[in-house]
């Protein structure tokens, strides 16, 4: 069965002296270990978070792809490297510097690595220039946070980048990131377990609500990370909330589960009843293999559960595994 693995990470060997071009403080870096299998994501000279070689060593990364019988994995930044915070003008230059770098991350094996781009959000015309000349240099599509600041999706400024991707065919990988907690989430990783998934659905939701579907062409592909979130399992609450509150429904002219087919989902929901929701909710064709690879939270048997589905036949289980991602980011078939 062939596999295409659509939401992975990278972040390639960035110096601090590189990293101090964006921010000196706050800028993210890779500080690897004396013996090179492991490192440290750095944050200015604050340890982030430990990964190890596979982030940012291509070869690495095809002998697991290998291992997993991965045939085609999509590589997108760390959500630590989008740089929303930082002035324009340099995070314009860092963005389209990460996109040469994730290209040539790429160029160990064309064939089987792909790279979605990161773009200056914060800067309307910046992320639209830098979409297009990545697209243009070979990236197959765009990644972006779910969020900027306070702005959701349905920002205007968001509607409008995100018009400019359907308008130039440029896919979009939406990821949670920068999470909401007002300090109440301090252990066991709950920003990650609670807010991750709340983030994701606040995504859907905010397009869907206020009516910025309406606005946005139908030709815009777009795809929320970590199966969507908590939106499949909370959906007939909101579908419930649409009918007996007109406030839910002031700007949203339709049911909120009439709008699934405006987006596409990963698989990364790691439980078979959670995927057989997901595929319920969202249909076979709207669903694609994603791993968030090489991280301890992402699936460690990439595309086991998918193809381990008792209830999914084998045209449903290449489909999510492959065909999807195929027509959506234009990959041979």
């Amino acid at each position: 069965m062939k596999k295409i693995d659509i939401h992975a990470h990278f972040l390639p060997p960035i110096s601090q002296q590189e990293a101090a071009s964006l921010d000196a403080e706050q800028a993210p870096w890779l500080a690897v270990d004396a013996g090179g299998e492991t490192g440290q994501i750095m944050k200015g000279s604050q340890p982030f978070r430990p990964v190890y070689r596979a982030l940012w060593d291509p070869a690495m990364r095809l002998e697991e792809m290998d291992k997993h019988g991965l045939d085609i994995q999509i590589v997108c930044a760390t959500p630590i490297m989008f740089g929303y915070e930082f002035p324009a003008d340099r995070a314009a230059a860092w963005c389209e510097r990460m996109n040469d770098r994730a290209l040539e991350h790429c160029n160990a094996d064309p064939g089987r690595l792909k790279a979605l781009a990161q773009v200056p959000l914060q800067d309307l015309d910046r992320a639209c220039s830098e979409a297009s000349r990545a697209r243009k240099a070979g990236c197959v599509g765009v990644q972006i946070g779910n969020h900027l600041g306070p702005r959701d999706m349905d920002d205007e400024h968001l509607v409008q980048f995100l018009t400019h991707c359907a308008r130039n065919d440029i896919p979009i990988l939406a990821h949670p990131w920068d999470m909401m907690t007002d300090g109440r989430m301090k252990k066991w990783m709950l920003p990650w377990l609670v807010a991750m998934p709340a983030e994701t659905q606040l995504g859907i939701l905010s397009l869907i609500l206020s009516g910025a579907f309406e606005r946005i062409p139908e030709s815009l592909k777009l795809c929320f990370a970590h199966g969507g979130g908590s939106f499949a399992f909370l959906l007939g609450r909101v579908d419930n909330a649409w009918r007996c509150r007109d406030i839910v429904r002031e700007n949203c002219p339709n049911p909120p589960s009439s709008y699934v087919s405006r987006f596409h989902v990963d698989s990364a929901v790691f439980d078979q009843g959670a995927l057989r929701l997901l595929v319920e909710v969202m249909g076979n064709s709207h669903v694609m293999l994603g791993s968030d690879y090489p991280f301890p939270l992402g699936e460690q048997s990439i595309g086991k559960l998918v193809a381990e589905s008792p209830w999914l036949d084998d045209s449903q289980k290449q489909r999510i595994c492959a065909g999807n991602a195929a027509d959506f980011f234009g990959l041979a078939g």
